[in-house]
């Protein structure tokens, strides 16, 4: 792998979709590759049954067939679309490890720190940089619901205060695990937006030119 991955990660309304929308366009800007990839493969059927169930809040198969089948699918994940695209370049995922492990523990009621560290041991899908947006509860809520779209499990306010709950346990276990950086911010305003999309894009700009170097 050459590129760096970076994994934007954080409750529904907190950003994510913004930030990643800025960063490709100034990637495109600054003529730096960067590919987008989803939280999923889709590769496996059992996983993704799974997903489709934990998606919609249901339990359906024990707490251990879930979390093994959520780590097949990150490990077809990376072997057949994070790989290939981290050898063109910079990836960014919006959500990736973390969300998976933050869902398995609010679905099965799994200590978190589980999850973390079974996810953690797919390598190739450990982000360089995982971003954590911290999002004020109130102004995520306010932001799901101008949205036209159909709410989606995780997005009610007492849910969505248990998965914040959930990722700010999960990234001090990412980090204790896997030894990697998280950077954790609030994207409530324009002025926060500017400055997470400053600091990815340099991060993403001294990969590129290392990886030109090399």
């Amino acid at each position: 792998m050459t590129g760096v991955l970076l994994a934007l990660e954080g409750i529904a309304g907190a950003g994510k979709s913004t930030m990643r929308d800025r960063l490709l366009e100034g990637a495109r800007y600054d003529g730096v590759p960067l590919a987008h990839v989803g939280q999923f493969s889709w590769l496996s059927l059992e996983a993704t049954r799974t997903v489709i169930e934990l998606r919609a809040g249901r339990p359906a198969r024990t707490a251990e067939q879930a979390l093994r089948a959520m780590r097949r699918d990150l490990e077809l994940h990376a072997r057949h679309n994070l790989i290939p695209a981290l050898r063109l370049g910079a990836v960014i995922a919006d959500r990736l490890t973390l969300s998976t492990a933050c869902l398995l523990a609010l679905v099965h009621d799994l200590p978190v720190a589980d999850c973390v560290r079974e996810l953690a041991e797919v390598p190739a899908a450990r982000a360089d940089l995982t971003v954590l947006l911290t999002t004020p509860l109130e102004l995520c809520h306010g932001r799901i619901s101008d949205r036209a779209t159909r709410r989606r499990f995780g997005e009610d306010a007492q849910t969505a205060s248990r998965l914040a709950e959930l990722f700010d346990l999960a990234v001090t276990v990412w980090t204790d695990t896997t030894g990697l950086p998280v950077l954790r911010h609030s994207c409530a305003t324009q002025p926060d937006l500017a400055w997470l999309v400053a600091e990815c894009r340099a991060r993403l700009m001294r990969s590129a030119a290392t990886t030109m170097r090399i």
